[in-house]
């Protein structure tokens, strides 16, 4: 027969474990991709974390109903760390982009920083902006791990 300090112990894990499992399944599982009416940019990347070292793939999708413009060929993509400073931004030729409702354009960054250097452990933003047929400003920001 079990000891009933066990037991309760036992069965507080379990309903423990099961909140912290909706939890994680309703609250954590956000979207990166969410198709709107008007205009809208989205990024996608594969995952969340990465180790260091790992190239990461970066989607850019215009998920509105709306033509995007961009200032140049690197699509408004811009990689900082959480403080702002910029780490990563495409070479670009001064050339205005386009997407198209629907139309996406890929981008891998091998974690390697403009000046050389590679990004350190940490938190980075990757954002994008772009303007649309009305001329107002259309933005979005991820932010992703870097692991050891």
């Amino acid at each position: 027969m079990l000891a009933k300090s066990l037991v309760l112990f036992i069965g507080f894990g379990v309903v423990a474990g099961l909140a912290f499992g909706i939890y994680l399944i309703d609250v954590k599982s956000n979207s990166q991709l969410v198709y709107v009416e008007g205009s809208s940019v989205s990024i996608v990347t594969e995952k969340s974390d990465f180790k260091k070292n790992e190239d990461i793939s970066i989607r850019i999708i215009n998920s509105g109903t709306t033509s995007l413009t961009f200032s140049d060929t690197s699509y408004g993509l811009r990689i900082t760390g959480l403080s702002g400073i910029l780490m990563y931004a495409p070479v670009v030729s001064d050339v205005a982009s386009s997407l198209e409702p629907g139309d996406e354009i890929s981008f891998t960054w091998d974690q390697i920083k403009n000046d050389g250097d590679e990004a350190l452990e940490g938190l980075y933003k990757i954002s994008v902006k772009g303007i649309d047929e009305l001329e107002n400003n259309v933005e979005h920001s991820i932010t992703v791990t870097i692991w050891k």
